[in-house]
């Protein structure tokens, strides 16, 4: 996960505010949207930070995710609730209805990519059948992962 300094956080830093560490303080400069968190750490891990550290300016409103990552956590908080859904759905289908199940699912991963699969999300919503759809998920699969693309994998094969 990537973070962003809010302007709250930047206040509470301009104005020495002791609900930050100093190792905190010193984590806070750098979370720029570009640096994970894993990274932020393991350059502060000398001063002791911690990802008790980082939770705790995130619960304070100091930092918030950068803008991909809100969508991304969203996609995978959907995906997560739609994987129970559609497991149960699955069951003996024709090829028809499992491209009207799987069409779904494969439109919000690639919408869920912004303008870097721009068209590949075109590609999905043009795709008039479930061998259309077939053939793609292998682009799809490289564009979001396996990981996350492992439900319109069992959606399409199985």
């Amino acid at each position: 996960m990537k973070y962003v300094k809010t302007e709250i956080g930047q206040q509470a830093f301009k104005s020495r505010s002791p609900l930050f560490l100093s190792r905190q303080r010193t984590a806070f400069i750098m979370f720029d949207g570009n640096k994970s968190v894993e990274q932020v750490v393991a350059a502060a891990a000398g001063l002791g930070l911690s990802q008790d550290d980082v939770d705790h300016m995130v619960s304070h409103g100091f930092l918030a995710p950068a803008p991909g990552e809100v969508v991304l956590a969203q996609a995978q908080a959907e995906q997560v609730a739609a994987r129970d859904v559609v497991a149960k759905s699955f069951q003996a289908h024709s090829a028809q209805d499992r491209y009207k199940e799987a069409k779904p699912l494969a439109t919000k991963l690639t919408a869920g990519l912004g303008l870097r699969g721009f068209r590949l999300n075109l590609a999905v919503e043009s795709a008039g059948g479930f061998d259309e759809l077939l053939a793609l998920l292998p682009k799809i699969k490289d564009a979001v992962g396996a990981k996350a693309c492992a439900e319109l994998e069992r959606a399409l094969t199985q």
